[in-house]
Parts: C-alpha cells; structure tokens; sequence
C-alpha cells in the first residue's frame, strides 16, 4: 500500500486546506512523487457544467499540479453542491459517500503515485452516510494524521477531545498544527499551543502566523519551511 499522511482539524474552517495543500508542495519539492486527495468536497461551485472542488484545486494549484479529469475524479470521487455535512449533501443528493468506493479510487491512483495526501471535510466525527464517519476511513487507512487547529480561546477543548478520538481509535497523531486565523496576539494565543501540547501529550506542535493572502501562501518562506520540517517527520514515521 502506499503511504500517506491524513489532514484533518479540529472542524470547519481550520486551515486544513492550506496545511494539505502546503505538505504537498513540501514532498514534491523534496522529490516525492506525491499526490492530493480529498475524498468528499461539499460547496462546491459548478464550473462548465461539473462540479468543481475547491480545496484539491488549491492544492493542485500549489504544487504546480494539472492532471486531467480523469484524475481529478479519482482525487475527489464524491462532490456535492450543497455546503452542508457529507451525510446530509448524500441524502439530499440520493448518492452517499462510502469507504468502500473511496478505497477503490484510491487504489487506482496509487497508480500514479508513491504518496498520497488525504484531506477530510470538517472534523474527525464528521458523518459520511447512516453508518460511517470520517475517523472509519482514517482508520482503514491507517496513515499519521496532522490535526489542525485554531489558535484562538476555545481550541484548547477542540483540540484535546479531537487528540483523545484519534488515540481511542489507535491512530497516530504526526502533530498538531496551530493556524492562527486572526493577527490578535494576547496571553491566550500565546499559551495555547503550549497548553495543547502539554495536556494533550503531543510529541510535535508548529504553529502558523495569520496569513494575509492565502493565495499566496505556499510561496511565502517561512510557512514553507515549516511545512518542510512537517514533511520530513511524517516521512519517517510513515
């Protein structure tokens, strides 16, 4: 099987985005034939008469990436228009996303590649249909996960009850990435990192300063030398 790493956060709107899609970059830069993956895209804007996934296409844009709709499709095998949980755009769209035909994408573009990056939708309990969530493919796939959080008041309980679910399942946590998402430095957001690292018995936690311009974000120095240092530690656990 090939190997991989799986991006997931503490919920919505975290950063898992422009943390997969700078891990990406990082590994191909360091010559690892890397691929991305976004098993289920929700919110996604129809673009020439399919839909289109935002996230992989930032990723793909990133890592300097154009593969064909082919590929895209086995990338992102299950899209949706509404912004919504996967399981309710599945029930509103009568075709729910499954491990089982994610697994099978996959395996085919295992074809293409030595090493993929998964990137969930939401958080780790998100539900994909009536019976399976995302933490089931998490563990069917087995790889080290990067948990993605917030820097701000809150994370501290999202982030440890997010570690908690991860070690019960006997998943590997490769580190918590902090992502600042406001420029506001205070006592707490200085703390909070140390605190999640402390309390959660993380062995690895980085953190992101505010990004003005995600746009631009994988090309600015220092985020991708941290990402570069990520890259490498995942590496040798994988």
């Amino acid at each position: 099987m090939v190997r991989g790493v799986f991006v997931t956060g503490t919920g919505t709107g975290v950063g898992k985005t422009l943390v997969a899609a700078g891990l990406l970059k990082a590994f191909r830069d360091s010559r690892v034939s890397a691929l991305p993956v976004k098993p289920v895209q929700t919110g996604c804007p129809l673009i020439a008469g399919r839909l289109s996934s935002p996230d992989l296409e930032f990723s793909l844009k990133s890592a300097g990436l154009s593969p064909g709709e082919s590929l895209k499709n086995l990338m992102c095998p299950f899209r949706y228009g509404p912004a919504c949980s996967p399981h309710l755009a599945g029930r509103i769209s009568g075709i729910h996303p499954d491990i089982g035909s994610i697994i099978v994408k996959m395996k085919q573009l295992w074809n293409s590649c030595d090493f993929l990056v998964a990137e969930g939708a939401g958080g780790i309990l998100v539900p994909l249909n009536d019976s399976e969530k995302m933490l089931d493919l998490m563990v069917e796939l087995g790889w080290p996960v990067v948990l993605v959080a917030r820097g701000d008041l809150g994370t501290i309980n999202h982030s440890l009850l997010s570690l908690a679910v991860l070690e019960n399942a006997g998943l590997q946590t490769a580190a918590v990435v902090v992502n600042h998402l406001t420029e506001d430095i205070s006592m707490v957001t200085k703390d909070n990192p140390r605190a999640i690292a402390r309390y959660g018995c993380v062995s690895r936690i980085v953190e992101i300063p505010h990004m003005r311009n995600l746009e631009e974000s994988v090309g600015d120095p220092s985020f991708m030398e941290t990402m570069s240092g990520l890259s490498r530690g995942i590496m040798e656990r994988s």
